[in-house]
């Protein structure tokens, strides 16, 4: 299905929008269009007007006619935000080896490009929706549907929320800022896998001078790539999808490494926060792609061939977009930081890909987020996770439904409670089951896993803080319900056998470490504004938007 590369101001040489086609997976669509896991609504709540949906016929979908159809049919705009979701969607299933379910309770996430004339877009999970708005500039509408990014970050934020609920509260600041800062890498890395793109931005760096589809070797080097392809697509963002992305990226871009750059008080808030691990990320990305390009002195020649610098880069930005992805699966379900997220995609990724010498991305990331003071949750040199060091009890589990059962899947870990250092009194749940087949690029090989949630919780009310070591946050009130929370991701291989357990369990009072972890994840939470009456994710992912569509350089406060 083709679709815009980026957005209407990236532009071929001959002046008309860039346009690109992805593959998604095949499937009879209604109108819309509508398919078994997006549907797309084109009601416009500004102007109250319902568009005519889009039909889409079996086989190929024909690239659109002109510029004019690009920018002025609705159809087009459709057929856009459903291609863009899909091959999203499609993306995470790859890298995950399962299907991946929304987070709420329907099949079908609904997607409305052109849902309000307001310069903002968001994921709501009451609605289960993405909406998509679009804003006057100059006389003429901006669409925030033509925008490759946009449309796939807001898709990310769906799908994040499918897969880790939990990460919804901000409990830290890094776990505040995840959201956002998962979904632009995301959406960066869907758009530098395009060939197209990264073509044109190399070809429009003056500072590049091709000749007969070769380039000098020196415009390739870690600091050249940046500012061609990362600085060049800020430049090419500015043009129709308002400042606030741009600033973002320009930012992230721009951020010089500081071991200590996490503890300013800017970076506490989450919008900027998010904007270290974008950096962090992003500079891996280019540092590899830039040793992809190098040679040995007797095989290096003084040009190189833009197609393979172009075919390096997104071949890249593809294995780390699954890396980042895989690497979900191995994350804890609730309290996220940084650190977690670095060791989830280093040993997810070192599970399925035991050699890295060709990308050289795992010592990569563990050097960049170093240089931006995060360190692997981990505490090794290598980054990852410790295996498990011991046997489940398997006494009357059933083997044949441990992978599809939760109830199963519950009864092992009731009883091996004291060796996975869980809270008998507290309640338990297996909050999600999902068995995964991943193929190793090395041998071919199936991985067969199986992820388990275990999620625990205590409802106490504030004046009941301390027996847990605790205290209320200054101004809550006693009659406050505050569910303490912890819980455990479960990896385990395909004959039942525990391979890593990734947690953070509920505050043991004895243990001040565990309380002034969780007095800080409290105080986080009310600061946020997460106990407030008529508190809301969708609200608080629709104010970030639109902090960011409106924001000055200066940080803002988040609201819910």
């Amino acid at each position: 299905m083709p679709v815009l590369a980026q957005d209407p101001s990236v532009r071929r040489e001959d002046g008309t929008i860039l346009t690109a086609s992805v593959s998604v997976p095949w499937e009879s669509l209604a109108a819309g269009p509508g398919g078994h896991r997006v549907q797309v609504i084109d009601y416009d709540a500004t102007t109250h007007t319902m568009y005519k949906p889009a039909e889409v016929e079996d086989g190929d979908v024909p690239d659109p006619a002109d510029d004019k159809e690009i920018l002025g049919d609705p159809a087009f705009h459709a057929r856009n935000v459903y291609a863009l979701a899909m091959r999203t969607l499609n993306r995470f299933e790859y890298a995950l080896g399962r299907r991946v379910s929304w987070g709420f309770p329907a099949h079908q996430l609904k997607l409305l490009p052109h849902a309000f004339e307001e310069m903002n877009s968001f994921y709501s999970r009451e609605a289960q929706s993405v909406v998509l708005g679009y804003y006057q500039r100059g006389g003429e509408p901006v669409f925030m549907c033509l925008s490759h990014d946009i449309v796939v970050h807001e898709t990310t934020h769906a799908l994040l929320d499918g897969l880790r609920s939990g990460f919804m509260k901000p409990s830290s600041p890094d776990q505040a800022a995840f959201h956002e800062a998962f979904a632009d890498v995301v959406a960066l890395l869907s758009v530098f896998s395009l060939s197209d793109v990264l073509s044109k931005l190399i070809s429009r760096d003056p500072h590049i001078p091709e000749q007969d589809g070769v380039i000098p070797r020196s415009a390739v080097t870690t600091e050249r790539l940046k500012e061609s392809a990362l600085l060049g697509l800020a430049d090419d963002m500015d043009g129709e999808s308002g400042a606030a992305r741009v600033n973002a990226l320009r930012r992230s871009v721009d951020l010089d490494p500081d071991p200590k750059l996490m503890e300013r008080d800017e970076y506490l808030e989450p919008h900027r926060r998010g904007e270290i691990l974008v950096a962090a990320t992003m500079r891996a990305f280019v540092d590899a792609w830039a040793r992809r390009l190098d040679a040995p002195d007797a095989a290096r020649t003084d040009f190189i061939e833009v197609r393979r610098v172009v075919e390096e880069g997104a071949d890249v930005a593809r294995t780390l977009l699954t890396m980042a992805i895989r690497g979900l699966d191995y994350t804890p379900p609730v309290h996220l930081e940084f650190g977690d997220f670095l060791s989830a995609m280093i040993t997810a990724d070192s599970e399925i890909r035991a050699d890295d010498m060709k990308y050289g991305l795992r010592q990569g990331l563990l050097d960049w987020f170093a240089k931006y003071g995060i360190e692997p949750a981990s505490g090794s040199a290598d980054g990852l996770w410790e295996g498990s060091d011991f046997q489940l009890a398997s006494e009357g589990v059933h083997f044949g439904s441990l992978q599809t059962d939760p109830v199963e899947m519950f009864r092992l870990v009731w009883a091996n409670l004291e060796k996975l250092s869980l809270v008998p009194s507290a309640y338990t749940r297996i909050a999600s089951l999902r068995p995964c087949v991943r193929t190793s690029p090395d041998d071919g090989l199936p991985l067969h896993e199986t992820v388990a949630e275990c999620l625990q919780y205590v409802k106490i009310r504030a004046a009941e803080l301390g027996p847990y070591g605790l205290v209320k946050p200054e101004g809550m009130p006693d009659s406050t319900e505050i569910p303490l929370e912890g819980g455990s991701t479960l990896i385990l291989d395909d004959y039942g056998r525990l391979k890593y357990e990734v947690h953070n369990r509920l505050p043991d009072p004895a243990n001040k470490s565990d309380v002034d972890k969780a007095q800080a994840r409290l105080q986080s939470l009310w600061e946020q504004g997460y106990f407030d009456e008529g508190a809301s994710f969708a609200a608080r992912l629709a104010t970030i938007h639109r902090l960011r569509a409106g924001e000055a350089l200066e940080p803002r406060a988040e609201v819910w």
